[in-house]
């Protein structure tokens, strides 16, 4: 290479080099400048120096965040040094204490060292505790900032007291230890007074919501599975309606519901939260953040059966009948078992299928079943009602999500949008129904079988041909007769999976989606978390 052309080359990097310098500067000018438009627009509270770290830091405090800057010299040419800004918003700080040096065995007292600020991490759907502290021997300078950032955080809406039931016989029985030494030191921290009642029986949450002054908390909170979870939440919409002094009609519930999910699959937990976490659930109710809920009504013979969010009839009803059966086996090896042993001994249901449309379905109805618009016995609403046999059929007012179906049982469906999906899954065979159910495991295409149709409903009717009940005690010698229903004895009833909770019942069942019926802590997600697949099929 030729001198000039060296010289050239030199050059070019030198002006490369003053560029990206002027740049640098540029951008530090700019966020100097959006810093001190954020400062002018919210109203600085507090400005002070604290080590964090090894480093002295410039911390500012507005009514909505905390930032802090390194304090560093220039550099000999003058330059300043590149700077590693932090901030963190208020709104996911929950505790606020003050540090000090005690010696060993005291439990108050010793120099104040500075402020531990314990705040909310995202880390994907999940929420982790993370502890930022701010060193400062100043014992005026430390009680300042803490007397403000304290007076700061009791501008957001957050409950500081929660009744809390505790089911213990939860899946392995661990739902104490979760809450022991998961849920209440966060509480503790966040200086959040509790009142708990550990449940002894079936129906005990029922009771307990229906004698206990509400008004006294500002939130309730479950720990314990899917089943303990649908209770409480029944429990709620009947105290709403006692309050209310509507007995028919359901109403509102006002006050929020967190859920710590100490359950085998905690389906409604995952809905909420998208992981199956203790911290996430509870770090959700430290904060406050609550979400709208659709809830579903069960009746049958106008009579209420229960409120909930989901519920299977047919292969899904049969596999849970058969799964409480083998309450011995571990949770993961019973459910395995119930799903093969009602595969072996797969039957359609025959019965008539209505429901009220929200909007177009994305599938017609088999050709063979009867259309009818207007039912007689629900006045004006116009129903849509099919005869025919169906192997499955689930409505879902919540998407389902789970660590083994991910995408959930019904991925369109929305926690708040006033509607349920219906899954009717016809008469086929063993093989294809199964394919239908493997692609749950998949990221698509469970519902692309022509043998399966989906609706978004606002109610749904499930009349059985006639009462004709079901039986485990099958015999093994009849075949595969799929083509035909199952006819029992006059008056059995039919087994319905409604929140992970065995419902037996002989007559038709009437659902209807109730928007927004009641308030859960949490925030609405897409997916869940997967950390186990099944392999049973």
């Amino acid at each position: 290479m030729s001198e000039p052309e060296e010289d050239l080359q030199e050059e070019s990097t030198k002006k490369k080099k003053k560029k990206d310098k002027r740049s640098v500067k540029k951008k530090k000018e700019k966020l100097q400048q959006v810093e001190e438009e954020d400062e002018d627009s919210e109203g600085v509270e507090l400005r002070g120096i604290f080590k964090i770290g090894k480093k002295s830091h410039d911390v500012l405090l507005t009514r909505t965040r905390l930032t802090w800057t390194p304090i560093t010299p220039e550099t000999p040419t003058g330059e300043p040094c590149a700077q590693q800004h932090g901030v963190v918003l208020l709104q996911d700080i929950f505790a606020v204490k003050v540090k000090r040096r005690r010696a060993a065995g005291l439990q108050s007292g010793g120099p104040v060292l500075g402020v531990a600020l314990f705040c909310c991490k995202r880390k994907g759907k999940r929420l982790e505790e993370e502890t930022l502290h701010l060193h400062n021997a100043s014992s005026e300078h430390t009680h300042t900032w803490y007397n403000k950032l304290k007076e700061l955080l009791t501008g957001f809406s957050r409950p500081r007291y929660l009744k809390v039931l505790i089911n213990p016989s939860s899946h392995k029985k661990e739902s104490v230890h979760i809450y022991r030494e998961h849920v209440a030191p966060l509480f503790k921290m966040a200086d959040v007074r509790t009142d708990i009642t550990v449940t002894e029986m079936k129906g005990h949450a029922l009771s307990v919501m229906k004698e206990c002054k509400l008004d006294e908390y500002d939130g309730v909170v479950c720990v314990g599975g899917d089943g303990s979870v649908a209770e409480l939440c029944h429990a709620m919409v009947v105290r709403a309606q006692l309050d209310a002094g509507s007995p028919e009609k359901p109403v509102k519930q006002v006050l929020p519901l967190g859920i710590i999910p100490a359950g085998s699959t905690d389906v409604i937990s995952c809905s909420v939260h998208g992981v199956r976490d203790a911290v996430t659930a509870a770090l959700h109710i430290i904060l406050g953040h609550t979400q709208q809920v659709d809830m579903c009504s069960f009746w049958s013979l106008g009579q209420l059966v229960r409120f909930g969010f989901s519920a299977m009839f047919g292969f899904g009803g049969r596999s849970l009948a058969r799964a409480e059966k083998k309450r011995w086996m571990p949770s993961g090896r019973r459910r395995e078992y119930a799903l093969v042993k009602t595969l072996a001994r797969l039957r359609p249901e025959d019965c008539q299928l209505s429901f009220l449309p929200v909007k177009t379905s994305n599938k017609s109805l088999f050709e063979h079943r009867d259309q009818d618009q207007s039912p007689d016995s629900e006045g004006e609403e116009s129903w849509t009602t099919n005869q025919g046999l169906y192997l499955s059929i689930s409505i879902m007012s919540i998407p389902c999500l789970s660590p083994h179906i991910p995408q959930g049982l019904a991925p369109n469906s929305r926690l708040e949008n006033g509607s349920a999906s219906l899954i009717a899954v016809g008469n086929t065979s063993r093989s294809e129904f199964i394919k239908h159910l493997k692609r749950y495991n998949s990221s698509s295409g469970q519902f692309s079988f022509s043998f399966v149709e989906t609706h978004d409903v606002s109610a749904v009717r499930i009349r059985p041909r006639s009462a004709i009940g079901w039986s485990e005690e099958e015999s093994e010698e009849e075949g595969d007769s799929r083509t035909s229903p199952i006819i029992q004895s006059e008056g059995a009833a039919f087994p319905w999976n409604i929140d992970g909770e065995l419902v037996e019942i002989a007559n038709e069942v009437v659902i209807r989606v109730h928007p927004q019926l009641i308030t859960l802590y949490g925030e609405e997600v897409d997916e869940a978390e997967s950390t186990v697949s099944c392999s049973c099929i």
